[in-house]
């Protein structure tokens, strides 16, 4: 008797290879996206042959570990006019003050069929440079996987309790807010915003002396999730993020978000989901705290979960393939 089987639907190639552990947004992204691909009949595989359908590249920095290059991808395209690539941009020169990455990007565009930028800021600050907008391209935002960075656990906070601010950054780097966090922290210890408390996840400059914050080791997954969890609302001051991982995670798990206005793409999560930081903190607290709710109930129901983002993708990949001649 033959037994049926049923093939992929289609073959896609990440160009960047999951890896266990903490290595930023990128990986995250894989790693959520090419086992729901799996999921939903897709082979999804890190290497690009002459099964591979479409492309679905990333960077990972200047000379960082891609599986195969652009140059790679448009080689193969003229060989296999079939083939399609979308390319997810997440960086830019002014985040990491380079001169080289925006350039980077525009050359390895040429073999992209489709730009996925992963804000709405990011696709503002490259056309501005080097992207034509006419372009076929999309804005996907990041999302955090939900059986890892969840509410469940989550208590609300209540008034007349300590209400608990965290932040938490793999990065040392300066323009991750750290003289934003150090002024919560000093007006913390004295005395200046009673009831207010702040935790401080993962790294920081080593001439960093907090004086009231608890401070965490770096870590992720679950047991950054559970330090989330305990908290009631998130602080961000990174500057030019593109699409940041760390505000996704801890809006994912219950926690509605302050932000300053220069945080590049996470304005966008924070006009939705919080409130602006200002030159009164104070007042900006007593803010947050009064929509804490109404803020906390629409990040609950429609906040950026990573299998949303997932569809998303899958949808672009199923159109791009669907509508080949």
């Amino acid at each position: 008797m033959r037994i049926f089987q049923r093939q992929p639907l289609a073959t896609v190639g990440f160009n960047l290879r999951p890896r266990r552990g903490p290595f930023g947004g990128g990986n995250q992204w894989v790693s959520q996206l090419s086992a729901y691909l799996r999921r939903c009949g897709y082979h999804a595989v890190y290497r690009l042959d002459d099964s591979v359908d479409l492309v679905m590249g990333t960077h990972a920095g200047i000379g960082g570990p891609l599986e195969f290059s652009y140059d790679e991808i448009a080689a193969e395209k003229s060989r296999n006019p079939r083939l399609r690539c979308i390319q997810r941009i997440n960086d830019n020169d002014i985040r990491k003050g380079t001169a080289a990455m925006d350039a980077h990007l525009a050359a390895a565009n040429r073999a992209a069929d489709h730009t996925v930028f992963v804000s709405s800021w990011l696709r503002d600050y490259h056309s501005a440079r080097w992207f034509d907008a006419a372009r076929p391209h999309s804005v996907l935002r990041n999302g955090a996987d939900p059986a890892v960075f969840h509410p469940f656990g989550n208590a609300a906070w209540r008034e007349g309790e300590t209400f608990r601010l965290v932040t938490h950054h793999w990065s040392d780097n300066p323009a991750k807010g750290f003289d934003v966090y150090g002024e919560i922290d000093t007006l913390i210890a004295d005395g200046r915003l009673p009831g207010v408390e702040l935790w401080i996840i993962g790294r920081w400059p080593s001439a960093m002396r907090w004086k009231s914050a608890r401070t965490f080791s770096a870590c992720s997954g679950h047991r950054l999730a559970a330090l989330l969890r305990q908290c009631h609302a998130a602080v961000t001051a990174s500057r030019h993020e593109p699409g940041a991982m760390h505000p996704v995670e801890a809006l994912q798990c219950g926690l509605p978000l302050l932000y300053t206005q220069d945080t590049g793409g996470t304005v966008e999560l924070g006009e939705k989901f919080g409130v602006c930081l200002g030159d009164d903190f104070s007042a900006s607290l007593d803010k947050l705290r009064a929509e804490y709710a109404a803020l906390r109930g629409r990040l609950l129901s429609d906040g950026p979960a990573g299998d949303r983002m997932c569809l998303e993708y899958r949808l672009l990949i199923q159109s791009l393939l669907a509508a080949r001649p």
